[in-house]
């Protein structure tokens, strides 16, 4: 049997369905087809072509749509088509040449047989593809794109689906009764929490608003996403348009949503993009609020300037919270409903609001309660978190732990920093997203500068020139010297930015100092000098030795598990590096 892959276009026109039975080659046969204009496109599966195009011809919003390209080999089966519509529609709406009408209700990762043999040759349909000019970009660029990693048209694993389901009935339920209810999703790293609420949002702003026009679809979907939903759609047929906005603590990412994936994605708006004190600066009140990175809510406590402490005590006094109230208590007055993404284990700064207000939030009688934890890396992947988590704690691994790294994941730690600064710019090449990030334990020297540096050469002469923030041995480096879109920016690779805006983002690789904050010796083992410590913020204000040490352990150990492809260490310290050698391969 050939696998050699088939393309063929056709006119979408009233001859569509007389054109396919004619061309036999389509019947009965399973397929992926395109249906797209100038500016649109729609992605699908049928087993049959020409029936599947009467159906579109008769609905006026295929009918919009011109042209016909289906897509199949003659090894492909069911299963199959099923991946490759899913590959397909996550792609091509990053790709961006065309707006899709599809939703994203039914994209479900397929397990099947030879799965892995098959998904090669979606990279080459997408090459094809690319040939016939339906799609523009390379899949090297479009996959380390932002709005390809946070595309609501991703596959969600079974569990995803499963409290997508979830919330979706609990929250339909509460809506039809008039409850006000809060939703909890804690997560774990490599869960893809963001791409779930993403899904969400898209999935609840369709489903409600405009569920008459996409009634095909409705056909189509899981038995168990329809359930309870056609009578909800049946008895709310007039319903108000729901106001359901994302709140984003961190203004990397939040920037990143707002500017990269929001503005080019169907039925999401950037202005649905909001920070806390946005929720509480306006008069508006939402019908729903979906949290991402909820443990960086914050509370009046630590804030880096006068005038934040200024605006947050504003904002308490407006909503009748004044003076103890918190990012969390703004969002629970001014909304309805809110959906909370948390991870505890990620809060790394003393101004993150404490976790006994999730507890208590927890325990109330209306919280519904969801856990996140099927991570999409590979099989060794929980258990490579719980050996970093082991390294960096008072309960060490007895032995260094072997997890076939080289193949999936590096971790290695480096003696010479100069041979790690080469290695991430000669994968950088490669890879792309390869990036230095450092904790900061350092004086920023450079922030204040007004002409930054953009180029290598600039910041060569920089540092010639005594600008510098970091020195080790003879090497010296700046920070970044932008806040937001650093990581895009042409210099970002010469620099080295900060674990507070590089957190949530999905490097390939990344090049991390362990400073002298964070020491070994035999006595103590591991703990913190705060006089290495040189956030004065942070200083001035943590007096308790804990709970300092519980924020540097939990930054390091954030740090080693939260790239895509590897982690290098510089460890500053050479007591706690000759200890850090008996659990990682050491780069002499």
């Amino acid at each position: 049997m050939s696998n050699e892959i088939y393309i063929k276009e056709y006119p979408f026109n009233n001859k569509i369905v007389d054109n396919l039975q004619f061309d036999k080659y389509w019947k009965q046969r399973p397929v992926v087809y395109i249906l797209n204009n100038a500016h649109e496109a729609y992605v699908w599966e049928t087993i049959d072509a020409s029936i599947r195009a009467g159906q579109h011809k008769a609905n006026p919003k295929r009918d919009s749509l011109n042209i016909l390209n289906l897509i199949t080999t003659d090894e492909f089966n069911k299963s199959v088509i099923l991946d490759l519509e899913s590959f397909l529609i996550s792609h091509m709406s990053a790709d961006r040449k065309y707006v899709l009408q599809n939703w994203n209700w039914w994209l479900h990762n397929h397990n099947y047989y030879q799965k892995e043999k098959y998904q090669k040759q979606f990279r080459i349909i997408w090459d094809k593809l690319k040939e016939r000019w339906l799609v523009k970009e390379n899949l090297k660029e479009l996959e380390n794109s932002n709005i390809f990693k946070y595309s609501p048209y991703k596959s969600l694993t079974d569990e995803q689906i499963n409290i997508v389901i979830k919330i979706k009935n609990q929250l339909l339920n509460d809506m039809s009764n008039d409850i006000r209810s809060t939703f909890i999703v804690n997560w774990w790293a490599w869960t893809w929490k963001t791409i779930l609420w993403i899904y969400l949002m898209k999935f609840l702003l369709e489903i409600i608003e405009n569920h008459e026009e996409y009634e095909e679809e409705l056909e189509n979907l899981d038995e168990n996403i329809y359930d309870n939903l056609h009578d909800f759609l049946v008895t709310n047929k007039k319903i108000e348009p729901l106001k359901i906005w994302l709140v984003i603590p961190m203004k990397n990412l939040r920037k990143t949503l707002h500017d990269d994936v929001f503005t080019n994605i169907s039925w999401l708006k950037k202005e649905y993009v909001l920070s806390p004190g946005q929720v509480a600066e306006t008069d508006e009140n939402w019908d729903i609020l979906i949290v991402d990175e909820a443990h960086r809510l914050r509370q009046r406590k630590n804030l880096p300037s006068a005038s934040e402490y200024v605006s947050f005590d504003k904002n308490n006094k407006r909503l009748w919270l004044y003076p103890h109230g918190t990012e969390l208590d703004w969002i629970m007055k001014k909304s309805k409903y809110q959906i909370f993404l948390y991870d505890n284990k990620q809060s790394i700064k003393p101004t993150d609001i404490d976790r006994g207000k999730f507890v208590s939030l927890e325990n109330f009688w209306n919280t519904h309660i969801y856990n996140l934890t099927s991570q999409l890396r590979c099989i060794w992947w929980n258990r490579y978190i719980n050996y970093v988590n082991k390294i960096f704690s008072d309960q060490p691994p007895i032995n260094k732990e072997i997890f076939n790294l080289d193949w999936w994941y590096e971790l290695k730690l480096f003696t010479d920093v100069s041979d790690m600064i080469k290695k991430i710019r000669e994968l950088n090449n490669s890879f792309w997203l390869c990036r230095n990030i450092a904790w900061f334990a350092r004086e920023w020297k450079t922030k204040k500068e007004k002409q930054k540096p953009k180029s290598e050469i600039e910041t060569k002469k920089w540092i010639e020139e005594w600008k510098y923030d970091i020195k080790i041995w003879n090497n010296k480096y700046i920070r970044n010297t932008i806040d937001a879109w650093w990581i895009p920016s042409q210099n970002s690779i010469n620099e080295i930015w900060c674990i507070h805006t590089s957190q949530w983002f999905d490097l390939n690789y990344a090049w991390i100092i362990i400073w002298c904050d964070l020491k070994y010796d035999n006595i103590r083992w591991l703990y913190v000098d705060k006089d290495e410590y040189y956030d004065k913020n942070w200083k001035n204000t943590i007096t308790d030795y804990k709970i300092l040490y519980d924020y540097i352990i939990n930054i390091y150990r954030t740090m080693c598990t939260r790239w895509m492809l590897g982690t290098y260490l510089y460890v500053c310290d050479k007591w706690l590096r000759d200890y850090l050698t008996k659990f990682i391969d050491v780069v002499e």
